[in-house]
């Protein structure tokens, strides 16, 4: 018995353990409705389709398929047997969506810094963070202990032109260069940290030391996971974000830093992402790259927006966070009161490979 299961682009028929997969747009644009009475010539193009369509109900019955569309509440009719003589892409083998489910961050911090360190950055390394909870009656009194933790694993501090560890609050006296939206209360969209060095730094520990009193969520998406979806959706846009290099430049008042590259990059097997929508500078590219750019580029956010491709949590107070600033991008949403992160960078020690465990990259 054929059944149907539908995506956002596409719909799979599933039959006795075969599948095949047609997009929403060639399924329209072969509507048994759009054909001459007498010749059964198709009457329209696909151009004049919506740009976006999407199905309002589908199901398989009696031999056909039948698609109501959301947009004109039309219902297409596909006969099973039409379609298996027209499939093209059979078996194809789907790539799951970013994952979204925050449980496989989780770790209990009970035991604190030194006991969980090895389980945090096995986390790291499979999944590209880690999320400790624990309760601490002063966490700003642990800061110390976490990055001895993870320096005895084989991660050493990065210092930036912040200093060596961030207090990201809106009251900041102890940083350099806080004219920036991390020391603001205003939403922060999906990026990756430092992406005007020629090296970020590899790692990022953010530590809760106060929540706020409204919003100030946090946010993390895998990067090399929404890559390999947007590929599998459209290649040609996956390819643009791999060969197409951008500026990316930060000016604040008393620093200023830039580089060019690509927002996605392979390095040693594994994709290196870049992408800051406030420090990009503006695309420099020929005439006639800049509309596909903007497509893909687009399209590669708007699958890390999607709550269904992006881990969403409140971070409170004594939970830390440390994520693989290469793989994942974060965020946070906007908030009001005096919420408090520390942040801290960190690279992989040259001698990291001495340690009980070796992070993977």
């Amino acid at each position: 018995m054929t059944s149907v299961v539908v995506h956002d682009e596409f719909v799979r028929l599933v039959d006795n353990g075969r599948h095949a997969d047609f997009h929403l747009r060639w399924l329209r644009h072969n509507c048994d409705v759009d054909r001459h009475p007498a010749t059964r010539e198709r009457l329209i193009d696909s151009a004049e389709l919506p740009d976006q369509l999407a199905v309002r109900e589908a199901a398989v019955d009696d031999g056909v398929l039948r698609i109501t569309w959301l947009h004109d509440n039309r219902t297409s009719r596909y006969p099973l047997a039409w379609l298996e003589r027209h499939a093209y892409a059979v078996n194809r083998e789907a790539v799951p969506r970013p994952p979204s489910d925050v449980r496989l961050l989780e770790l209990d911090g009970a035991r604190g810094p030194t006991a969980v360190a090895r389980d945090v950055l096995a986390n790291v390394s499979q999944h590209g963070a880690a999320l400790v909870r624990r309760e601490h009656p002063n966490p700003e009194a642990e800061t110390e202990a976490w990055i001895d933790a993870l320096d005895a694993r084989g991660l050493r501090v990065v210092g930036t032109h912040f200093g060596r560890i961030e207090d990201l609050r809106t009251d900041n006296t102890t940083n350099a260069n806080t004219d920036q939206l991390g020391y603001t209360d205003a939403a922060i969209g999906f990026h990756t940290d430092q992406p005007f060095l020629d090296e970020p730094p590899r790692y990022q520990l953010l530590q809760s030391i106060r929540v706020a009193d409204r919003g100030g969520d946090s946010l993390l998406a895998d990067g090399e996971a929404a890559l390999r979806y947007l590929a599998s959706l459209d290649v040609e846009a996956a390819d643009l974000l791999r060969r197409t290099p951008v500026r990316f430049h930060r000016q604040q008042k008393q620093f200023e830093r830039e580089v060019v590259s690509p927002i996605i990059s392979l390095r040693d097997d594994r994709v290196h992402v870049r992408s800051s929508y406030f420090t990009v500078a503006p695309y420099q590219l020929p005439f006639d790259r800049m509309t596909a750019w903007y497509r893909a580029h687009d399209q590669f956010v708007r699958i890390l927006r999607d709550p269904r491709h992006h881990f969403a949590f409140r971070l409170r107070a004594g939970d830390v966070l440390v994520y693989d600033n290469h793989r994942m991008l974060h965020g946070r949403t906007a908030f009001a009161g005096a919420r408090w992160v520390r942040g801290v960078y960190f690279d992989r020690a040259a001698s990291a490979a001495e340690h009980d465990f070796e992070i993977s990259g």
